[in-house]
């Protein structure tokens, strides 16, 4: 498994419905609020060998309230 940290961004007023609909999926393995241009940050482990960008699509981003993502992908872990 890798893991993948996903930066959201939420339509205003909407990051707690998004945070709850994110947590109910029970894909995040941790799950926070930030500042800045994003508004959530959060690291999945996703298994070797599946498409990250249609995991990110299926699971993630069609979340209603989410406007945009950001997506980084790990290499080492130090």
């Amino acid at each position: 498994m890798r893991p993948v940290f996903v930066q959201v961004r939420c339509k205003p007023g909407k990051t707690y419905e998004v945070a709850d609909e994110l947590y109910k999926r029970e894909i995040a393995s941790e799950l926070y609020s930030t500042s800045g241009d994003y508004d959530l940050l959060m690291k999945v482990y996703i298994e070797d060998g599946v498409d990250i960008g249609k995991f990110v699509s299926e699971n993630i981003a069609n979340v209603p309230g989410i406007r945009r993502s950001l997506t980084t992908l790990t290499f080492k872990a130090f």
